[in-house]
């Protein structure tokens, strides 16, 4: 991802969406800051952002996000303002170096009888084919569907799971 400028407009849109750090710590990290940005900024900050930042920049803050920045409705947001439906897994944070258990070694562990029946996977790895798999999901589904339908399906999900109410279409009660 190309480095967003310092600027007067980018610097007060990084000193309302990053408040704990100065400006230019805060854009030396493009990937970090649009993280940031996905989740608190206003729309008049994301209009200052989209002069500097394309949707290819987006994807590539989404690809490399951090764990523990963006919330579950950003994640969703963004992905699905970036094409993609459905989102790929949030990014975790981990502790240590244990992933967990790769099945297929633990079958293999199992039938050599061998002890050590859990084989440890790198953070990157892990990612590498939670996205292949993602990936592989969304192709068998792109090759079916259009974008238009992708995006009609999801809005049927989201109003099966919220209800009306969500845009416009529930009542206000007033005391």
């Amino acid at each position: 991802m190309k480095p967003i400028p310092l600027n007067d407009e980018t610097a007060a849109a990084a000193t309302r969406i990053i408040w704990f750090e100065p400006p230019a710590q805060a854009l030396s990290d493009p990937v970090r800051f649009m993280a940031y940005a996905m989740t608190y900024a206003m729309h008049e900050e994301i209009q200052v952002l989209r002069r500097y930042v394309s949707d290819d920049d987006f994807r590539d803050a989404l690809d490399h996000a951090p764990p523990g920045i963006i919330d579950a409705r950003s994640w969703a947001y963004w992905n699905s303002k970036m094409g993609r439906y459905p989102p790929p897994p949030l990014p975790v944070r981990r502790f240590g170096t244990t992933v967990g258990p790769d099945v297929s070694a633990l079958t293999a562990a199992y039938e050599e009888g061998n002890p050590k029946l859990v084989r440890r996977l790198s953070l990157d790895e892990e990612r590498r084919n939670a996205r292949t798999a993602w990936q592989k999901m969304r192709q068998q589904e792109s090759s079916s569907m259009s974008l238009e339908d992708i995006r009609r399906r999801a809005r049927e999900e989201w109003r099966a799971k919220y209800g009306p109410r969500g845009l416009g279409g529930g009542r206000i009660s007033r005391p």
